[in-house]
């Protein structure tokens, strides 16, 4: 494992504690858009079903039960313990939008037309667009809270690492994987204005507000 896959796993890591301690001490969820949370839980369910059927290594088996169990307490934790002060009025990013679009294409373009790889597939396309109703609830109420952007920053530089992570593989290992990187790539530029604003504001102490 290089260095950059192992600072991209720290930096997903890092964006999720971040998110959970911030609902857990607030007691509260707002700002977050579940919908975006529903969406990630929905990526590591369908790409690690692998672990019902292979054994790559420990890190890799108790990170992906750690993603997953994650994922599902941020669900919990929006949408039942603390219910109440979900903004569910400005979380209104029509999800089937992602949801279906990305199914076909995992249908029509992965390395093997087989279950698992569709579902793996799947789950690497809607990564890239998980986080848009979160963009979206944010550009809608004008502002973010600064741990929320803190976890936005951990998240975009997880997959901002990744890419770098491919290209090192690409030159070292031979390693070419288009799917991955393409949406890798989507997913960073959908970061690209969040980063400059969290760069020219937020490290400022100023607010961070998306344009509506």
């Amino acid at each position: 494992m290089n260095i950059f896959r192992l600072t991209g796993d720290l930096s997903h890591l890092a964006a999720i504690i971040i998110l959970l301690l911030k609902i857990w001490k607030t007691r509260s969820c707002a700002g977050i858009s579940g919908k975006s949370q529903i969406l990630f839980a929905l990526v590591f369910t369908t790409r690690y079903l692998d672990l019902l059927t292979s054994f790559i290594s420990l890190y890799n088996t108790v990170m992906k039960i750690i993603y997953i169990g994650c994922a599902y307490a941020t669900v919990y934790l929006i949408y039942m313990k603390f219910k109440a002060t979900y903004d569910g009025n400005h979380d209104t990013f029509r999800v089937e939008f992602l949801v279906v679009p990305v199914g076909g294409l995992a249908f029509l373009v992965n390395h093997d037309f087989s279950p698992l790889e569709i579902l793996w597939t799947f789950s690497i396309y809607l990564e890239s667009v998980a986080i848009l109703p979160q963009l979206f609830m944010i550009s809608k109420t004008g502002e973010a809270e600064t741990i929320t952007t803190h976890y936005l920053f951990f998240l975009g530089l997880y997959r901002a690492l990744y890419l770098i992570n491919w290209i090192w593989r690409f030159y070292f290992e031979g390693f070419f994987d288009m799917i991955a990187i393409v949406a890798g790539v989507v997913q960073t530029i959908l970061y690209c204005d969040f980063f400059y604003l969290y760069v020219t504001k937020v490290l400022k102490g100023k607010k961070l507000s998306l344009p509506a």
